[in-house]
């Protein structure tokens, strides 16, 4: 997984703060570890976006002004229901021999029967929940759909994970995460007969 830096400025919380940031493009954040006092910072927008919608994971360094840099990822991202601008992030901070849980983005590899035969991939979850050592955490994790035809779905339980050394997901079994839906005119037609 490949280490980003990102840089951070101390900030004190007041009332309509958050509301001036925004404005000028920068985002208010926390960083947090278990058992340490959480620290308020704020970060540009802009580098914000850039990792919070990449299609990979990283590790993120946060660098002070001072010099200090402190290892972390983004635990928690809120967006602005009306402009779905980023309003807030959490930074988790961790030690190399802490066993985290981190979201980690779905990736496809393979090409799908159903598709070839025209049905349409549709991803149902973009992150999945990743429990292990930060070490271990992949950028992405890939699913093989060549196997999947027009209808089906791959659900968490049935997520292969051995090329992951030590990491679970800890989503829940049962949740679907990817589909091949069938083309639209076919959907079209058997609703028009099945209401015919």
């Amino acid at each position: 997984m490949e280490t980003i830096a990102l840089g951070v400025e101390p900030r004190v919380i007041r009332k309509k703060e958050a509301a001036k940031l925004r404005k000028n493009g920068i985002v208010p954040a926390v960083i947090y570890h278990k058992g340490e006092e959480t620290v308020a910072v704020s970060v540009n927008e802009i580098a914000l976006n850039k990792l919070v919608h990449s299609a990979e994971s990283h590790i993120i360094d946060l660098q002070f002004p001072d010099g200090k840099t402190l290892r972390s990822f983004i635990k928690d991202v809120q967006f602005d229901p009306v402009s779905d601008r980023i309003i807030h992030t959490d930074f988790q901070l961790f030690a190399a021999d802490e066993v985290v849980e981190m979201e980690v983005p779905v990736a496809v590899s393979g090409d799908s029967i159903g598709v070839e035969k025209g049905g349409k991939i549709l991803i149902l979850r973009h992150a999945l929940t990743i429990q292990g050592l930060p070490a271990n955490m992949p950028d992405h994790v890939s699913i093989d759909v060549t196997n999947l035809d027009m209808g089906h779905i791959i659900h968490v339980r049935e997520i292969p994970m051995d090329a992951y050394t030590g990491l679970s997901i800890m989503d829940e079994p049962e949740t679907p995460v990817i589909s091949i839906a069938p083309p639209k005119k076919e959907t079209e037609a058997e609703t028009e007969s099945a209401v015919g």
